[in-house]
């Protein structure tokens, strides 16, 4: 996060000169007080999972279970991180976000280029059609809820937008949509089955592009948004850097927002060197540099669970090497690979009902790889390394251990694929399918067992 949404107190130079003003991205100060009957409503409150804190004799306490969000009610105001006084901690935010920096960018990168089919980009739940690609652009969305509030309001997501930095995130997330429709302007919501619903649409029924989208008004008579209505930035007349839409065609648009992309997410001067046998690859910058997101391999962690056996939110931190002994330092160890956010169900519905739902998610592993020397990316190095090396912790967001046992449905394998390098600017890598290495796995707490489907 910038320093500019961290400090309590700013400076502003205004017509009375200089004066101190509470900083209104810092926070926001309920008035008046929410009560616990109407923040958040009594029926939604998550479960609370008891912590024997007798039987644990590392670090610092675990912070008070913040998570039963009937306690968000008490603080008078946002929060993100905070310690059992309910008190934010954005040092320790900024921690958790920088450790998964890599993760993120790669996430980033991997997804616009590799899926051009909108269901399976755009949410976690959806199954048809989604093969090994587990990643989506709801996935990265959750993860920036959960590691910057992690206790507080930005990780309950129903209330997450009274944090003014709320509107910081879904300005990017809109942007790398944004980005992606550039790119696959022809893919778009079609009609689904919504399990769960919302406050205002029943559970059980069909969605589709007409639906409306309540709360949201396009016009002062009353009328409603759908996805149609929506669907480009310019109805609004707003875009971003990466989008210059105005004096082209679709075509030019397109190849233009791919060379953004390689600018911001994979650059290399090397772009024209193809290369289709190495697994060293040939993508490097300046000074030898490699980047994670132009090997000829690509590497990733496949997570899946049943969306009505979660009950509490909770992260999947996955290590190369040993797991620190101290879970208060899990989510910004230095042999952390990335995080997986799963945001608790229960909180948008008074209960889990309907067919079983599957969450989706995907940690991307060639960052990591290479910090820990492993500059050929083939199976006959990766698989052993992996092997031996990789591990994960459920963690709630107490900082208290969550035993995989109570999350039976956790699904978890590495999958891996070949890669032809980018070979123009505004060109993307080509893609082989992935493949399971199920070895890597095989035999750990939760991972996917030899008899069970990709």
């Amino acid at each position: 996060m910038p320093a500019e949404v961290n400090q309590p107190v700013i400076t502003i130079n205004g017509p009375l000169g200089l004066r101190s003003i509470n900083n209104p991205l810092y926070n926001y100060t309920f008035r008046p007080q929410p009560s616990a009957v109407e923040f958040p409503p009594s029926s939604s409150v998550s479960q609370t999972h008891a912590v024997n804190r007798a039987s644990y004799h590392f670090g610092p306490p675990f912070r008070s279970r913040i998570l039963n969000i009937c306690q968000l009610a008490s603080f008078h105001s946002t929060v993100r991180y905070p310690n059992s006084a309910g008190q934010s901690q954005p040092d320790l935010a900024n921690k958790q976000l920088q450790a998964n920096g890599a993760s993120l960018h790669s996430s980033t990168y991997q997804l616009i280029t590799q899926q051009s089919n909108y269901a399976p980009f755009s949410n976690t739940g959806y199954t048809d059609a989604r093969g090994n690609h587990y990643n989506s652009i709801e996935n990265m969305h959750n993860a920036i809820h959960s590691l910057v509030g992690n206790g507080g309001h930005m990780a309950v997501v129903p209330y997450s937008a009274f944090d003014p930095i709320f509107w910081l995130h879904h300005a990017n997330v809109d942007r790398l949509f944004a980005i992606w429709q550039a790119i696959y302007p022809s893919s778009f919501v079609t009609s689904q089955i919504s399990n769960y619903g919302t406050y205002t649409n029943t559970p059980g029924k069909s969605e589709d592009i007409n639906t409306l989208l309540t709360p949201f008004h396009s016009d002062d008579s009353g009328a409603l948004h759908t996805s149609l209505t929506a669907r480009s930035t310019r109805s609004f007349g707003y875009t971003y850097p990466e989008i210059v839409d105005w004096g082209v065609n679709a075509t030019q648009l397109t190849a233009n927002v791919k060379a953004r992309l390689n600018a911001l997410y994979n650059p290399s001067s090397s772009f024209g060197r193809r290369s289709t046998t190495s697994d060293r690859g040939s993508n490097r910058g300046s000074g030898g540099r490699r980047f994670p997101n132009g090997m000829n391999r690509q590497w990733f962690i496949n997570i899946r669970m049943d969306k009505s056996a979660v009950t509490s939110s909770f992260f999947v931190h996955f290590f190369l090497g040993s797991v620190p002994v101290d879970p208060t330092g899990w989510s910004f160890a230095p042999n952390l690979v990335g995080t997986h956010s799963v945001l608790d169900a229960t909180i948008f519905t008074a209960a889990n009902t309907g067919p079983a739902t599957a969450l989706y998610g995907q940690i991307p592993l060639n960052h990591a790889l290479l910090d820990s020397g492993i500059h050929h990316l083939g199976p006959q190095s990766v698989v052993p390394f992996l092997t031996s090396r990789l591990n994960w912790r459920l963690q709630r967001m107490d900082d208290s251990p969550l035993d995989v046992s109570e999350v039976p449905s956790l699904k978890i394998y590495v999958v891996g694929q070949r890669v032809k390098p980018r070979v123009a600017e505004d060109a993307f890598p080509e893609y082989e399918k992935l493949v399971a290495y199920r070895s890597v796995t095989r035999g750990k707490a939760g991972a996917l067992a030899d008899g069970d489907p990709e």
